[in-house]
């Protein structure tokens, strides 16, 4: 079995370790490492699995998951650069990191796929996109994807659409939020209580993602499903459109990808 190292067990870390334990993987074969000995000592006791230095995570697993954050990866990667053994496969999860980074402080040959998941990765409901540095084969690929489909859905994409990645489903979830946020407000406006606004749209909220999920249809036929002529539905839409909602959305995410480009070329 594949020995599995996390490099970094903040919620993404632990998520994925949590993951893999109920996909099945035994607790002997993952490793983390924490610079909390207090999170250490929790997350070792909640999943039975064995916190250790970076150095000897290094030396004994076959993969290696970076999930720190983006600003401490230059002291990571100064602990691997003499530690990463040959044939052992990184697999990036900070956001904006480019494989190259990888590449040109660890050894030569060293296999990178880089990973833009989504914070639903708590709930097993991750959006994760992977790809490939340029030592990494379609064998490593397998290997990543086998690893994240214990907590969501994974597409292949070339590394230069990342950045799309990173604002469209990266982000994403945070306009949902934005956007229920909003709507629990509206329902306060017309007199609602909080709590039962709250649960009318989360649970609409749901639901309707698990149409678009389930049901093939297309989200215009949705919606024009629930668009009557002459009803209620649609002239909210007209005041949406009015306020250029959709320009807003199309807007806002090409400044997100604009920003991960930005931080990914303070990294090359």
């Amino acid at each position: 079995m594949t020995k599995i190292a996390i490099l970094g067990a903040g919620k993404i870390g632990e998520a994925l370790l949590a993951g893999l334990l109920a996909g099945g993987r035994d607790a002997a074969d993952l490793v983390f490492t924490e610079r909390y000995p207090e999170r250490s000592k929790q997350l070792t006791e909640r999943y039975g699995v064995e916190a250790v230095d970076v150095p000897t995570a290094a030396e004994w697993a076959d993969v290696l998951v970076v999930a720190v954050k983006p600003q401490d990866i230059d002291t990571l990667l100064g602990e691997l650069s003499t530690a990463v053994t040959e044939g052992t496969l990184i697999v990036s999860l900070a956001a904006g990191l480019p494989t190259v980074l990888y590449e040109r402080n660890l050894p030569a040959g060293t296999p990178v796929v880089r990973v833009m998941p989504n914070t639903p990765m708590l709930v097993r409901e991750a959006m994760s996109a992977i790809s490939a540095g340029s030592h990494a084969t379609d064998e490593h690929l397998q290997i990543v994807e086998d690893l994240l489909t214990t907590v969501g859905k994974v597409v292949r994409v070339p590394e230069s659409q990342q950045d799309a990645v990173t604002a469209l489903s990266g982000s994403g979830p945070a306009y949902f939020f934005f956007l229920v946020e909003a709507m629990i407000d509206a329902g306060i406006l017309l007199g609602l209580p909080r709590a039962v606004s709250a649960e009318l749209i989360i649970q609409s909220a749901v639901g309707s993602a698990k149409m678009l999920r389930d049901s093939g249809e297309h989200p215009v036929a949705l919606r024009e499903a629930v668009t009557s002529p002459g009803g209620t539905t649609i002239a909210a839409i007209r005041e949406l459109e009015n306020h250029r909602v959709r320009a807003a959305l199309l807007t806002a995410i090409e400044a997100a990808s604009l920003r991960s480009a930005e931080l990914g070329r303070a990294h090359h």
